[in-house]
């Protein structure tokens, strides 16, 4: 086996890889049972769509692709920090509201 087909299988077992966690990460976020299940499946997802972006841009050559994939791992980022703190605050809420139901 020659270095440019190993790449290439790599590349195609690489893809296969990246399509199978996609399609894990959106059956996790249809079925997950809390808001976390769902957050933590949205940021794999993220992770993935950027492993995909580098894939891509070592297939095509494009270089421009792994500009992409930064920006996507930055608003990925900022997605989950978003709404772990909006998760924190309903829970936060939600324990209020008891206290003031109790009282």
């Amino acid at each position: 086996m020659t270095p440019e087909e190993f790449l290439a299988f790599s590349i195609d077992a690489g893809f296969v890889m990246v399509m199978l966690s996609i399609g894990l990460g959106f059956y996790r976020i249809a079925k997950g049972e809390s808001l976390a299940d769902r957050v933590v499946a949205l940021d794999m997802i993220t992770v993935t769509i950027v492993a995909f972006c580098g894939l891509y841009a070592i297939l095509s050559g494009a270089e421009t692709f792994l500009d992409v994939a930064i920006v996507i791992a930055l608003v990925g980022f900022l997605a989950t920090v978003a709404m772990a703190r909006f998760a924190e605050r309903s829970v936060i809420r939600r324990r209020e509201a008891e206290r003031e139901k109790d009282q």
